[in-house]
Formats: C-alpha cells, structure tokens, sequence
C-alpha cells in the first residue's frame, strides 16, 4: 500500500470503502474504545471534526477491543453509545486489531518503521495525524487531547 486511503476498510455499519471516501482530506485516526478513562475524549474529538470539516478535515475512528476489553461491544452498540452519548457523526470502522498477529494492516502499515513512527499502539485513542496525499505526518500518545494546543497547531499546518 502506498498511503492511508488506499487501505480497503468497512465502516461501523457495514459500508466499504471508509478511507477512500475520506481521500484529500486531513484526517486524525484514533483507535477507540467505549469504556475506557480516554474514552470522554469522544467530546473534544466531535467538536474538532465538526469545527474543521469546512477546510477538509475529519477524524475517523477506528473500534479495537485488545486494551483490557474495553470495546466489547457489537457494531450496533458502539454507535449508539458514541452517538447518544457524545453526539458523535464522524466516521468510524468495523472493529479491528491494531497489535499482534492480527493487527489490521493499516495499523501495520502506520507502525511500520518506513514511516517514521514506529512501535505496537500502547493503549485506546492513540492518534495518527495524515495529509491530503495519504502520507502519515505526526503521532500522538493516547493522554494527547483534541484540545491540545500541539495537535492543533499540527492539523492547522497540514491544512
């Protein structure tokens, strides 16, 4: 593969192609999970979607239950919880892994030395920020909020 939109990913209710909708844009990619301490993130990552969605931004989530089972939920669970509990529209993947032998090969492919950020994913809500051109540009430890002035100065450069 050779960037981010090129990878072949359903989304939460079922529809193909996630990324490839998403191409041309910034995007913030965060493996999510509903019941952990990280999880209110939800809030501040919604409103930085809907606040930067005119310049060609989004934020897409990706479910992953391998951090202590904290996402155990089914494809229709998670969007009502993050939807009815953070008011959350932007878009989100089937469940994956993103560790181990069955870590989903973007995840593969965003911790793969070449480029630049290597190393397994630590925890829930760890983010990934990717220019218009599929490249990856930054990584950011889980406790990074979207508030963070860091994150934010990066995703206004990349735009």
């Amino acid at each position: 593969m050779s960037g981010f939109f090129d990878f072949e990913l359903s989304s939460l209710d079922g529809r193909p192609g996630l990324l490839g909708g998403l191409a041309g844009k910034v995007v913030l990619a965060i493996n999510v999970a509903s019941r952990c301490g990280l999880t209110p993130q939800y809030a501040g990552l919604e409103r930085l979607h809907e606040e930067l969605a005119a310049e060609g931004f989004a934020v897409v989530g990706f479910p992953c239950n391998q951090f202590g089972g904290q996402e155990p939920g089914t494809p229709e669970q998670i969007q009502s919880f993050c939807s009815a509990t953070y008011g959350v529209t932007f878009p989100m993947s089937e469940k994956l892994e993103v560790n181990g032998p069955g870590r989903h090969p973007l995840y593969a492919w965003l911790t793969d030395p070449a480029n630049g950020f290597p190393g397994d994913i630590g925890w829930n809500f760890e983010k990934f920020l990717v220019g218009r051109d599929g490249r990856l540009l930054r990584r950011y430890p889980p406790t990074t909020r979207p508030e963070d002035n860091g994150l934010r100065t990066d995703i206004a450069e990349a735009l």
